[in-house]
C-alpha cells in the first residue's frame, strides 16, 4: 500500500500524520519522516558497490519492515532478494511481491514451520537456516505435506554467540542432511557476526572479521573437503561489508540499515577514520517531534520512550549543534536549549539510536521530498514477530 500525490481518500485525523502535498511543518508528530533523497541515494551507493566487487545484495528486511522499502531496493537499489528474521515478515513481504526470500533464523515452532512450507505455493523462492540435524527433518516433513521445496544454509556461529554451528563436522553432517532431502536445496553457509557491526573504530571490526573469516574459511573449505559443494557464503552489514568484500570467500551481502543509517551506526568509523554519517551515507529516516513545553534553558518535546528505542542511546537533534536531547520518558524528550531559541510548536528532526527497533512501534512513514509530503508507507511488518 502507498499513498501518493494522486491520493484523496484520507482525511487526517484518522492515525495518519499527514497528507501528500503538506508541509513538514504540518506533519503530525511523533512520526517517522523518510528523506526520500538522501534514502535513494545511499540505495544506489550500495547497489553500485555490490555490483563492483561481484557480490548479490539481499538487504535485510527486518530494519525498516516494508514492502514500499524493499521494492525500492531492488527497483534502484539491485537487490536480487530479501532477508526476514520471522516467517510472519516473509509471509508480509511475499505477500507484498517480494519474490525471493531468505529467513536468516531458525525455525522450530510447529506452526511456523508449516506456514514457511507453504510460503512457496505464492510463487516466491524461499530459504531458510539450519543449525540442527533434527531441524532438516521437520523442515523436510513440511515441504512433503505441501509439495513445495524449501532452500537451506547451514548457519555458522562466527562469533556473535547466538544461532549456528561452530565446526566443520557439525556442519557437514547437517548439509549432508540437506542433500539427502529432494525436496529441500543446500544453497550453502550462513555467516553473520552481528556482534562486530557497532565497533567503534575500523581496526577492531577488522580483527573481529578476521576471527570470523577464519571460522567460516575452515567450515567451507571442510565441505568442500568432504564433496560437499558451497555454493554460496551470505552474510554482512553496515559495519563490516567491505571486509566481506574484500573476502573471496562471501558473495552475498545483508546489509539493512545502510538505508536508515540510526546514530548508532552513524558514529562508527571507516577505513579512512570518518564517521559513517560524513563518508557519503546519509541519514534518511528521523523522528519527527514538536516542541510542547519550555522552560529557562530546556525545552519539552513530545517524542518520549514510546515511540523510539532505547537500546543504543538517547537520539541525536539533527543538524542542530546547539540543542542536546538529554532525557526521555514515556510520552516527551527533555532537549538542553542554553540559548533558548526554541518556541512551542518547532519541529526537530531525531536521529534515533537504532533504526530496527524505532520502526517497528510507528504504523507510517512519511515520506519527503523538497519539504513537501510525498508519499505515505505503511510500516507492513510491524509486530510480525512470530
Amino acid at each position: 500500500m502507498m499513498l501518493d500525490a494522486g491520493s484523496g481518500d484520507l482525511e487526517i485525523g484518522f492515525d495518519v500524520p499527514a497528507l501528500p502535498g503538506m508541509s513538514e511543518a504540518d506533519v503530525l508528530t511523533p512520526c517517522l519522516i523518510l528523506d526520500l533523497d538522501a534514502l535513494e541515494r545511499n540505495l544506489r551507493r550500495m547497489g553500485e558497490f555490490a555490483r563492483a566487487h561481484g557480490l548479490r545484495l539481499r538487504p535485510h528486511g527486518k530494519m525498516h519492515k516494508s514492502v514500499d522499502i524493499a521494492r525500492l531496493q531492488t527497483t534502484i537499489g539491485g537487490a536480487t532478494g530479501l532477508c526476514c528474521q520471522k516467517v510472519s515478515e516473509a509471509e508480509v513481504f511475499v505477500r507484498g511481491g517480494i519474490t525471493d526470500v531468505l529467513v536468516t533464523n531458525e525455525v522450530r515452532d510447529p506452526v511456523m514451520i508449516d506456514r514457511l512450507a507453504q510460503l512457496p505455493r505464492r510463487g516466491a523462492k524461499i530459504s531458510v537456516c539450519v543449525d540442527d540435524p533434527a531441524n532438516v527433518g521437520e523442515l523436510a516433513a513440511a515441504v512433503e505435506r505441501h509439495d513445495t521445496t524449501l532452500g537451506c544454509l547451514v548457519e555458522i556461529d562466527c562469533g556473535a554467540g547466538r544461532c549456528g554451528v561452530m565446526d566443520g563436522p557439525a556442519a557437514l553432517e547437517i548439509a549432508r542432511a540437506i542433500l539427502a532431502v529432494p525436496r529441500l536445496r543446500f544453497e550453502g553457509l550462513q555467516s553473520y557476526q552481528g556482534a562486530l557491526q557497532h565497533l567503534p573504530t575500523w581496526s577492531e571490526r577488522q580483527a573481529a572479521f578476521a576471527q570470523a573469516l577464519e571460522i567460516t574459511r575452515a567450515v567451507a573449505d571442510h565441505l568442500e573437503a568432504n564433496g560437499v559443494a558451497v555454493p554460496l557464503v551470505t552474510g554482512g552489514g553496515t559495519g563490516s561489508y567491505p571486509l566481506e568484500a574484500a573476502s573471496g570467500l562471501y558473495g552475498e551481502l545483508q546489509c539493512g540499515s545502510y538505508a536508515f543509517l540510526d546514530a548508532d551506526y552513524g558514529r562508527i568509523l571507516d577505513a579512512e577514520g570518518r564517521r559513517l554519517d560524513c563518508a557519503g551515507w546519509e541519514n534518511a529516516m528521523f523522528l519527527l517531534t514538536s516542541v510542547m513545553s519550555r522552560r529557562p534553558g530546556r525545552a519539552i518535546c513530545d517524542a518520549g520512550l514510546k515511540v523510539q528505542s532505547a537500546d543504543s542511546g538517547l537520539p541525536q537533534v539533527y543538524g542542530r549543534a546547539d540543542l542536546r536531547y538529554v532525557k526521555w520518558t514515556d510520552e516527551h524528550g527533555v532537549i538542553e536549549d542554553p540559548q533558548d531559541r526554541l518556541r512551542i510548536g518547532d519541529r526537530l528532526r531525531l536521529v534515533p539510536g537504532h533504526c530496527d527497533p524505532t520502526c517497528n512501534m510507528h504504523d507510517w512513514y512519511v515520506g519527503l521530498r523538497g519539504g513537501r509530503v510525498e508519499v505515505l508507507w505503511p510500516v507492513s511488518a510491524r509486530g510480525k514477530s512470530l
